[in-house]
């Protein structure tokens, strides 16, 4: 799998999980809201009407008693008024399920109605008692016969909404309770999935990161953990490692060849050179003037460390190989700061520039050096002080012992380096 699609899957997978407790909330919200809709449109509706019917009851009941002693058309025509609202708040109390005895309260809604007309008929025929019983003994008891109804349906509305409402309560407990339980699982195989990714992504970069590192450090032949025929762009980063890791070696060892061959054809030009002044000095070829032997002393000696030179890029090598080794022995210390003053002598008059070489008392005679690389450092310094420093400047050369130590100090006033540039000089 590429590690783009990895990322992808991962991240799908991640998203995936944490949707889950989401849905879930959202599903018992939903059942939530569903209950809730109920109650309102049943049980909340169902009490609006049976508050309409008891109101409606009561104004049937003074409807009746207005009948009764005032006994006028009037009168008459609101009690049927009443009475046909109490039907039709019937007939909308069937919509709600309230196991309403419907029947038996439009029974008792078509009694009023007759008790009501027999009462109107009796009251305006001026026969009071005899309305009056019939109030007692029919109109009266079918009114209550209707409210007694209502109370036994509002008894049943009050159960259904008392269970609505707990139906709605323990719907949301069991919605808190879902979401808290799969949350904090949806976030551990989330986690678990992030785990995974990083692992799967920083495992094969980290690996890289000690190879790049390890080449670095010159070795051109560590391993890679990755292997290069792995599927996706790891695969092809290890292949392209390995590969450059080839090819690196293919040039330091066209590189090693190179210094190995180009110092042993230098060694023989300089062999002859050498001879030549040696023979020069020794008047094989006639008599030189001293100022003439000064100048061959000095070309010698230059020769001289053009073979050392040479002798260190054959070094190399055996360096490189951990089989170079410094070769410490007594060296004169005067013969060698003799030595490296004569050598610069004459490049300080061409370039206008005093050299010195200044002797601090103690000096040891004998010292345990390896006398070609100590050569080799200290022209090094000169050499750059002399090529920094402008006409008319000093470059000298200090040796002085410290603690059974010989510390040597290459001083110039040229340029100099900038103190930001010190800490990087060694590396």
């Amino acid at each position: 799998m590429t590690l783009r699609a990895r990322l992808g899957w991962g991240l799908f997978a991640i998203a995936l999980v944490l949707i889950v407790p989401l849905l879930l909330s959202l599903k018992s919200l939903e059942q939530l809201y569903e209950t809730s809709r109920l109650l309102r449109d049943r049980e909340f509706a169902a009490s609006m009407v049976l508050g309409s019917f008891r109101e409606r009851t009561d104004d049937a009941r003074r409807a009746e008693d207005a009948l009764l002693f005032i006994h006028d058309q009037k009168s008459a025509t609101r009690m049927q008024r009443e009475i046909d609202g109490l039907v039709a708040l019937t007939d909308s109390l069937d919509r709600y399920r309230l196991e309403l005895p419907a029947a038996q309260i439009r029974g008792s809604l078509d009694a009023l109605r007759a008790a009501a007309r027999d009462e109107y008929e009796q009251a305006s025929a001026r026969r009071s008692s005899v309305a009056e019983m019939v109030s007692l003994q029919r109109t009266r008891p079918a009114i209550a016969s209707v409210d007694s109804s209502l109370g036994a349906s509002a008894t049943t509305l009050r159960n259904r909404t008392r269970q609505r409402v707990a139906d709605a309560t323990n719907e949301t407990l069991k919605a808190e309770r879902l979401v808290a339980g799969a949350l904090p699982i949806a976030l551990l195989i989330a986690l678990g999935i992030g785990i995974w990714l990083l692992k799967s992504i920083s495992g094969p970069v980290s690996e890289l990161e000690r190879g790049m590192h390890a080449i670095a450090e010159g070795d051109l032949t560590h391993q890679l953990a990755l292997s290069p025929d792995r599927a996706g762009e790891f695969g092809r980063l290890a292949a392209s490692y390995q590969r450059m890791a080839q090819q690196l070696g293919e040039l330091e060892r066209l590189r090693a060849e190179f210094v190995s061959v180009a110092s042993h054809e230098l060694k023989t030009p300089i062999n002859v050179i050498i001879g030549y002044l040696e023979l020069l000095q020794e008047g094989i070829y006639g008599e030189i003037p001293g100022k003439q032997k000064e100048v061959l002393q000095t070309i010698n000696k230059q020769a001289q460390t053009l073979t050392r030179l040479i002798k260190r890029l054959l070094d190399i090598s055996r360096f490189e190989a951990s089989g170079g080794k410094l070769e410490v022995r007594r060296v004169d210390l005067q013969r060698l700061l003799t030595t490296l003053e004569s050598s610069f002598s004459v490049l300080a008059m061409q370039r206008d520039i005093v050299f010195s070489v200044d002797h601090s008392p103690g000096l040891p005679t004998k010292v345990y050096w390896d006398e070609d690389r100590i050569n080799e450092v200290l022209g090094n310094l000169i050499s750059n002080a002399f090529k920094f420093t402008p006409r008319g400047g000093k470059v000298a050369l200090s040796v002085l012992p410290v603690d059974n130590k010989v510390v040597t100090t290459v001083s110039d006033t040229g340029a100099g380096i900038s103190p930001e540039q010190l800490p990087h000089i060694f590396d």
